[in-house]
Formats: structure tokens, sequence, C-alpha cells
């Protein structure tokens, strides 16, 4: 069955593959290679081959088996748009989601190029939000424009984790934005000053903002387990999330 999830902006976790490769900065401290490397030694059934990509289309039918409207992030341990998936396997992935409206699937991805080219011959399913990593200038930004030009209901950016300030973004045709720091042993600093600058575009562009945590790193320039240094930002919890209604479906 797919798993609940612990993600403050979602509910459970659906992953019809395993593993993925490293593409740029934010991939660094991967928290799935990690987990992928625990599950492989407790022999959890998917992780078999570790963080190497695997397909596991015996995965694709546990959202249909699910009645209750769900959020659900795919490919928390994977990046769906990888280059090595088959064109036929996003199909059969996409039908699925086609095929269960009642529930919202939020789709993660750092192969921006690649997930607009798969979109140009179709148009996502209204239940399918897409989204891209943006955890820097270099490599982070320049996703926005591919994401922006595909036609979708929801699409949205996962700034996390942090890793400088972006500057200056044009966030028309994106709907939601989702900043956090970075967790673990070699976190590197979330600076308030970046999620203030990410914040007040936000604000100004009419996008709805989340800012998910501030990681190993607090607002206090300190180093602590994440959850003393909790969600809190400028004295309150940001939890917007992408308002539906107002989206021109």
């Amino acid at each position: 069955m797919s798993n609940r999830s612990t993600i403050e902006w979602t509910e459970h976790t659906w992953n019809p593959m395993t593993g993925c490769t490293k593409v740029s900065p934010g991939c660094k401290h991967c928290y799935a290679e990690e987990m992928a490397k625990r599950l492989k030694a407790m022999g959890t059934p998917g992780y078999e081959n570790g963080f190497e990509l695997s397909l596991l289309p015996d995965r694709l039918e546990q959202p249909l088996r699910r009645k209750k409207p769900t959020k659900y992030f795919v490919n928390s341990m994977s990046d769906l748009f990888h280059e090595t998936v088959p064109d036929a396997f996003l199909d059969k992935v996409f039908d699925v989601i086609a095929q269960t409206p009642q529930h919202t699937y939020q789709i993660l991805t750092k192969r921006a190029e690649r997930m607009a080219d798969y979109f140009n011959s179709c148009r996502a399913p209204q239940n399918a939000w897409l989204g891209v990593s943006v955890e820097d200038v270099k490599y982070g930004v320049p996703r926005i424009d591919y994401l922006r030009n595909i036609d979708a209901a929801v699409r949205f950016l996962s700034v996390e984790p942090l890793l400088e300030d972006i500057g200056a973004v044009d966030l028309g045709g994106i709907h939601w934005v989702i900043v956090g720091g970075e967790s673990g042993r070699y976190a590197r600093p979330l600076k308030a000053e970046w999620v203030d600058h990410i914040q007040q575009q936000c604000e100004a562009q009419s996008v709805a903002f989340f800012f998910k945590q501030w990681g190993t790193w607090g607002s206090d320039g300190k180093k602590r387990n994440k959850k003393a240094n909790g969600r809190e930002f400028q004295g309150k919890v940001w939890d917007e999330m992408p308002r539906i209604a107002a989206i021109n479906l």
C-alpha cells in the first residue's frame, strides 16, 4: 500500500519507482538515498537494488484501491521524469492518475525539461499538481520557465533545500511556493533573509506561500534538531495552499 507521509504539505506517498541519480547541488545530501540504503538493509520490498533506479509496476494500482480522497506525493523516493524512465511507464502512471479523480497527485521533479517535453503532446490530468525544485540560481531558477509553460491545473515550486538567495523571480503562472531548509548532520544553513525575499515576492504576485521547515539550522543561525527549530517564520506558521477555485482550469 501507499504510505502515510509526515511531509507537511501532503498526506500519502506513492512510489511506483524508486532510486535516482544526482543532477544538481540540491541532491548532495539526498534523504531518499540514505533512506533507501536503510530499507535495503532491512530487506524492504522495492529496495533490493538500493538507490538504483527501479520501476515497480506492481505498485501502479495502489491508488485505485483507495476510495477516500487523498493527497499523494508521487515518487518521494525517486524522480518520475528521470531520463531513463520510458514514456510508456509515464503513460501508465498518468493513466492511474486520470482514473482516480478523487485524489490529488503532487509531482515534483528536477528534470523540468523532460517533464515539459512529455507534456508537449498531452495535458496533465486536472488532479495532477506539477512542481520543480528550485534550490539555487544556477540550477533551480531556470526550471521555472519550463514549468510555467506546461498546461497544468496547479504549478508549484519546492524551494528546498534553499541554498542561497535566489533573487528576483517571475512567479507568473505559478500557484504555490514551498520553502524549506535542509536537515541532517551535514545540512547547509538557511538564512531568514532568503526566506523573507521569497515570501515578499509571493505576496506581491499573489502566490500561495508555504514554509515547510527551518531544518537543522534555526532562524537564529544555530544548529540543532529540526523539531526544535520548528516551522514558524516571522512569528507565524505559513501553510497556505493553492487556491484551486481561483485557478482557471
